[in-house]
């Protein structure tokens, strides 16, 4: 069975949109580990941009157009027995997985993600006590425990995504597969690590 174009593009642009969301929020997360005075001054600037809350609405459409794309397009696979990518990477049992596991990872990343803005914007921490809050957040173990199932989640969905995205905008071609498949698993390791490490690291900084 032939996938409309338009699922495959829209599944492509809208998960590359959140990758692109992911490694901003990474990249303005990192100094609250080692900068927290240049990382309160940052999130206190970026919360009184005007822009902020539209740009929060396109996040959350965008997350949601992706899921239900994703969700689709995995129903029909099963509708019409599509077995061949699992079959494809018998060799690679990593990447295997993440083909079968998209669905959960995405609803697993986006329990997080609720569960995120829930304990650090519904309210935000005073400007000066968002690094304190999120310590205290981190320091209890089923919130870190919750946080490192979201930052694994993420890296595999981005294990998978990676290349899926450029086979659905017809980018991908035996020349270039393999570089893709390796930036796929390098961007993976970086965001889903990044943000482990992250909450880790902040997690037993709490605790020193």
């Amino acid at each position: 069975m032939q996938e409309p174009t338009v699922t495959r593009i829209g599944s492509a642009l809208s998960g590359l949109l959140l990758v692109l969301f992911l490694v901003v929020h990474l990249a303005g997360l990192l100094p609250a580990l080692i900068a927290p005075v240049q990382f309160e001054q940052y999130a206190a600037a970026l919360h009184q941009q005007p822009w902020l809350p539209v740009l929060e609405v396109g996040l959350a459409a965008t997350a949601a157009v992706h899921l239900s794309l994703t969700i689709a397009k995995t129903l029909r696979n099963r509708h019409a027995g599509n077995t061949a990518a699992l079959r494809s990477r018998r060799g690679q049992p990593l990447q295997a997985l993440a083909s079968r596991s998209k669905v959960a990872a995405g609803v697993i990343s986006l329990g997080f993600l609720v569960l995120h803005l829930q304990q650090l914007r519904w309210p935000r921490p005073a400007d000066g006590l968002e690094r304190e809050v999120l310590v205290r957040v981190l320091m209890q173990p089923i919130s870190l425990l919750v946080y490192a199932a979201g930052s694994l989640a993420i890296g595999l969905h981005l294990l998978h995504g990676a290349e899926a995205a450029h086979r659905n905008l017809g980018l991908l071609t035996p020349a270039n597969g393999p570089s893709i498949r390796w930036g796929g698993r390098l961007l993976a390791s970086v965001i889903g690590g990044g943000f482990l490490l992250t909450s880790l690291g902040l997690a037993l900084g709490g605790l020193a």
